[in-house]
């Protein structure tokens, strides 16, 4: 690829993520916007971070925190001003897929609520799981661990939402020390 064609790609990624969040008023997971942004373009987490970060130190995209909860991405008015100026950015056809994507992500994201599980890449060796049961709005249950591959990590991911509601009280049962 070309320092031409990598400067093409590093604006459009940005521009992407900047069209995202301007269709999320409540903003997003730092880790949803990532799974959203590379079923749209095929990016993996370490070249789609240093994008992030660089939205974030020119103040395009913002980070909001609420009480405990996990901080939340959101796209500034500067974020809103660089997005009017460079939507051209996009390519129709990446346009399109982001709004297609959007709206089966969205779908999902608003039926999974109460059950969510995510890992995040630290490196190539090393992922943190989380796993919580959400209900109105409210986180009620949240267990944090690591795992050593991604396969594993995808396991245990995947186990939690296939069988949170027996895993939880099982869980409780353990901390209540009712074996």
């Amino acid at each position: 690829m070309s320092h031409s064609d990598n400067a093409t790609a590093l604006a459009e990624n940005k521009v992407l993520i900047l069209y995202i969040l301007d269709q999320l008023p409540e903003g997003m997971l730092e880790d949803g916007l990532y799974k959203m942004i590379s079923s749209i373009n095929d990016v993996n987490y370490f070249y789609f971070k240093p994008i992030l970060t660089d939205l974030v130190d020119s103040k395009l995209v913002g980070i909001y925190t609420k009480d405990e909860e996990e901080p939340v991405l959101k796209i500034t008015s500067e974020g809103r001003n660089a997005l009017s100026l460079t939507k051209d950015v996009l390519p129709g056809i990446l346009k399109l897929k982001a709004d297609n994507v959007f709206k089966e992500e969205l779908s999902s994201i608003t039926e999974e609520t109460s059950v969510i599980a995510e890992f995040i890449p630290k490196n190539e060796n090393d992922y943190t799981i989380k796993c919580k049961i959400v209900e109105n709005n409210e986180t009620i249950f949240e267990v944090r661990t690591f795992a050593g591959s991604r396969e594993r990590a995808k396991r245990i991911v995947d186990h939690w939402k296939q069988d949170a509601s027996s895993i939880y009280p099982r869980i409780l049962d353990i901390l209540l020390d009712n074996q």
